[in-house]
């Protein structure tokens, strides 16, 4: 099948990885475009695994006031160097996440920054529920799990569904940027504020 500039473009319109990235992808999977998200999401995940080590001292700081001034996110994105933390791509990733954050509300970055109080009450809601539907106790675990997992889609930066893009966990967008940019980064912090809301 003949790859079209059209079907690179909608790729990457997508993914935000490199042409020649999508063009191999598209290739790769006979030119199914879902196929070929499935493939540069998992090069975008070995490329976030090899370079998860490395020192990210550079990045920036980045500030979305949304309109009516009634909201407002600082996050802080992390990379390795000054040359990464200025190029559109990066900057544009932080805006994304930064608007993200206003839209999804998430109350850490990931399931490390979760109070384990909170993750324990919500197991016993969840304990508490399954056996007053009379499951049986030897299935009560596996429901737990299932509603820890999605609680976690609901509250941890990183497991959210990408507002612009649900296919797309934030994760697998920040894996995409990684495999693009060819740089170790992370979203080290945000902090999200709402007229009237206690902090």
């Amino acid at each position: 099948m003949e790859i079209t500039a059209k079907m690179v473009k909608e790729l990457r319109d997508k993914t935000n990885a490199g042409m020649m990235d999508c063009k191999q992808a598209l290739a790769e999977s006979g030119g199914d475009l879902d196929k070929a998200i499935d493939h540069l999401r998992q090069k975008g995940l070995l490329t976030a695994r090899k370079r998860a080590g490395r020192a990210t001292l550079e990045g920036v700081v980045h500030s979305y006031i949304h309109a009516g001034s009634k909201l407002g996110v600082m996050v802080e994105v992390n990379c390795e160097t000054d040359f990464v933390a200025r190029n559109e791509a990066f900057e544009d990733f932080a805006h994304n996440v930064a608007m993200h954050i206003a839209a999804a509300s998430p109350i850490c970055v990931d399931k490390d920054g979760l109070p384990a109080e909170l993750l324990e009450k919500e197991r016993q809601i969840y304990r508490a529920q399954a056996l007053e539907m009379g499951k049986p106790e030897q299935v009560v675990d596996k429901i737990v799990d299932g509603r820890i997992k999605k609680f976690y889609s609901e509250v941890c930066l990183l497991d959210q569904p990408y507002v612009k893009d649900p296919d797309l966990t934030i994760q697998d967008l920040l894996n995409g940027l990684i495999a693009t940019i060819g740089e170790n980064i992370n979203i080290r912090r945000f902090v999200r504020f709402q007229l009237g809301e206690e902090v």
